[in-house]
């Protein structure tokens, strides 16, 4: 049974005047390309095809607001470090980051990042500008069901020692459902406050 069986796609933004209201309450998703934030938001609102997932990296070139219920909104945000967007894309990606920053809604941020290759440059970036921000950050080690358990155990040592407190962290894979319940936990936390 879906979480949101009335989630669905609410708009495509290009750029911030396509933004929905800001108010309710949304939480954004952020992460490298092919880190699974697609797979992490279908997961998280318990639909399948919410979010469009794709083997081919970079597909997300909007900020896509999926409206789960009323006043409760999940943001879609590009993916970093591998887009096979042009220059003209990417260079509008960051005018739109900076503006959903200063939405009122905007209550969490889920960062995505495979658990296989840990906390990386983009990432600090992002969690750098949640901070400038005042935006509370929760990162999800993705598919964390190709890790053994010393290997998973390992990861998020790590990830807890990089993050060094600016971020909570968890284990999380959309595919066994590892960490969902926390995960969907702190989306209800974030959009229900």
């Amino acid at each position: 049974m879906s979480t949101y069986p009335n989630a669905a796609l609410l708009l495509s933004a290009a750029n911030p005047s396509h933004f929905p209201e800001d108010s309710g309450a949304e939480a954004a998703f952020a992460g490298r390309s092919n880190a699974g934030k697609s797979s992490a938001i279908n997961a998280l609102a318990g639909r399948r095809s919410l979010a469009r997932t794709a083997k081919t990296p970079g597909r997300t070139r909007l900020l896509n607001f999926f409206e789960l219920s009323p006043g409760c909104r999940i943001v879609d945000l590009p993916g970093y470090g591998y887009a096979e967007a042009s220059a003209a894309e990417r260079a509008s990606w960051g005018p739109m980051i900076e503006a959903l920053a200063t939405r009122a809604s905007l209550r969490g941020l889920f960062l995505i990042v495979d658990s296989r290759r840990g906390i990386l440059e983009g990432d600090e970036t992002l969690i750098e500008w949640a901070q400038a921000v005042n935006c509370p950050v929760h990162v999800l080690l993705s598919k964390s069901d190709k890790l053994k358990r010393a290997e998973l155990a390992k990861a998020l040592a790590a990830a807890k020692s990089a993050l060094g407190g600016r971020a909570t962290v968890q284990a999380f894979s959309a595919v066994d459902g590892t960490g969902l319940e926390d995960a969907r936990r702190q989306l209800h936390r974030w959009l229900h406050k």
